[in-house]
């Protein structure tokens, strides 16, 4: 079955360019032009990622990638960013509110291409994992056949990148990965380095998962690791 790409974007060329690149590759395409009637197809139909504009007519993406992010049933779809505001502190705010890629404009739609089908691989690894429950501290559980994470028995929502750097440091547990590491686990050759993506994740995963987060230690100009 292909899987499905929408996106949204208030610039109809930057749509239908978007879309024919996508489809030549094999996706079934949804495109939107405004937030409303994208948000309301989100809510019938799960779509397998979102490529999201940021400037978009009365709200903009970070806001809609909040409301995703916080909707339990859409939590997990991979978003990338695709947007002309290339500062790095917008690319890090995206990232802050679960963004799993950012692309700029102008861009080339072959790069945009490959950014997903990465980005997907990605998330396919995550939710094909069948291993052991992990159990961690005595209070986190990691059960990666549920892609699901629980600290005290409560559940703690994650994006597709953070659940899987989380299981990178839980399989070495005491042992350090380096940002190098990390994002080559992430990205493989297909890596798109941005300053400070893996410590803008970790933050992320400290503040999700509340007194667990205490677990993943920072090793100062080396990398981070889970200790008990």
């Amino acid at each position: 079955m292909r899987k499905t790409v929408v996106i949204v974007d208030d610039e109809p060329d930057i749509l239908e360019l978007v879309s024919l690149h996508l489809k030549k590759s094999g996706f079934e395409t949804k495109g939107f032009l405004e937030p409303e009637s994208f948000l309301n197809f989100v809510q019938s139909r799960k779509p397998d990622l979102i490529v999201l504009d940021l400037m978009l007519p009365h709200t903009d993406g970070f806001d809609i990638c909040k409301k995703l992010r916080t909707d339990e049933k859409l939590s997990d779809v991979p978003i990338i960013m695709l947007t002309a505001r290339g500062e790095d502190t917008d690319k890090i705010l995206g990232l802050e509110l679960g963004a799993d890629d950012y692309v700029t404009k102008p861009f080339s739609p072959k790069e945009l291409v490959a950014r997903v089908k990465a980005v997907l691989r990605r998330s396919e690894k995550g939710e094909k994992s069948r291993d052991d429950v992990v159990h961690i501290g005595g209070f986190m559980v990691i059960d990666p056949g549920k892609y699901q994470v629980r600290v005290d028995d409560s559940k703690v929502e994650l994006t597709s990148t953070e659940f899987k750097i989380l299981m990178l440091l839980a399989s070495g547990r005491g042992r350090v990965f380096s940002r190098e590491q990390i994002l080559d686990h992430l990205w493989g050759s297909e890596k798109a380095v941005v300053d400070r993506t893996i410590d803008v994740h970790i933050k992320n995963l400290r503040d999700k998962l509340g007194r667990a987060g205490s677990l993943i230690k920072n090793m100062r100009g080396v990398g981070y690791k889970i200790e008990e």
